[in-house]
């Protein structure tokens, strides 16, 4: 992705903020993830066919947090930045190898696996690329 799409997409051209930006919005939709998972596991599990939903609440509540307290820091470490992206392009791998694998879950939540786990590849696209944007700034 080129440095103005990105900044495109995180409206600024400063890379630091640009990243900070993507960490933020990941920490946002993981935590509405979470309670959304938390608050009502009954019915959404039912809804998509999977009685992991209380469980998946709790890690991503807390990975959530530390997201954003990454995103909060005004200068992200490079390494925890690399983490959290390795870890939402394993999330995406591994909901589609469960999905293929072990998960019988409704239509619904095919659908919804499939798409959340598009969205956690793109954040972990647009976090690597801001990153490198602010590594090249820095340099």
């Amino acid at each position: 992705m080129s440095t103005h799409q990105l900044a495109a997409l995180a409206r600024t051209a400063e890379p630091r903020l640009m990243l900070r930006r993507f960490l933020a919005l990941d920490a946002a939709v993981t935590g509405a993830n979470a309670l959304a998972y938390l608050a009502l596991s009954g019915p959404l599990g039912r809804c998509l066919g999977s009685g992991l939903l209380l469980a998946l609440g709790a890690f991503l509540a807390v990975y959530a947090g530390c997201v954003g307290l990454l995103a909060a820091r005004s200068r992200p470490p490079a390494l925890a930045v690399r983490a959290v992206v390795e870890a939402n392009l394993a999330w995406a791998a591994v909901s589609f190898a469960a999905l293929a694998l072990w998960l019988t879950p409704t239509t619904a939540g095919a659908v919804w696996t499939v798409l959340q786990a598009l969205v956690v590849a793109a954040f972990a696209l647009l976090q690597h690329g801001a990153l490198r944007q602010d590594q090249g700034s820095s340099a």
